[in-house]
């Protein structure tokens, strides 16, 4: 792992504890974490989709609240959001309103990606704001963790 990944280790595995628990209410196991400037986590989500009834309860749609609610704004400037997987549309697009610093994730989401794999939301320069993206960090654990939850659901012929 590089030293910049490194610095995002902690966090991550912070990430992937939320995914974990998704698993309890049959949620696909993303977690997300927003860290402040000096690294404390202020805000924490994971998928509550099924859990909720909610089609934009993603793990980073929760986090973003989370951390807008306990900071009193809805800038995060200064934040970074950091998720097990590769944000859709949708949570890169919230990320980019947020004004997030930076999204560090941990899978690429070949099929729904927003961040750089299938779509690339986030550094659109037609948009006022662009954050630093960071991919790859704890990759393996993240889809270990994916590949675990879909192969029970999905399982190949």
């Amino acid at each position: 792992m590089t030293a910049t990944a490194d610095r995002w280790a902690g966090a991550m595995r912070q990430a992937l504890a939320e995914a974990r628990d998704a698993l309890a209410t049959d949620d696909v196991p993303v977690g997300a974490v927003v860290v402040d400037a000096a690294g404390e986590v202020v805000g924490a989500g994971r998928n509550v989709r099924e859990a909720a009834q909610d089609p934009t309860g993603h793990a980073e749609m929760v986090a973003l609240r989370a951390a807008a609610g306990r900071l009193g704004r809805w800038r995060l400037d200064g934040c970074t959001l950091v998720v097990t997987l590769e944000p859709c549309t949708m949570c890169a697009g919230a990320a980019v309103l947020a004004r997030v610093d930076r999204i560090v994730y941990a899978a690429a989401d070949p099929k729904a990606g927003a961040a750089g794999s299938v779509w690339d939301v986030v550094r659109d320069r037609r948009l006022n704001h662009r954050p630093e993206v960071l991919a790859g960090v704890l990759e393996e654990d993240s889809a270990a963790l994916l590949r675990e939850f879909f192969g029970v659901r999905r399982p190949r012929p």
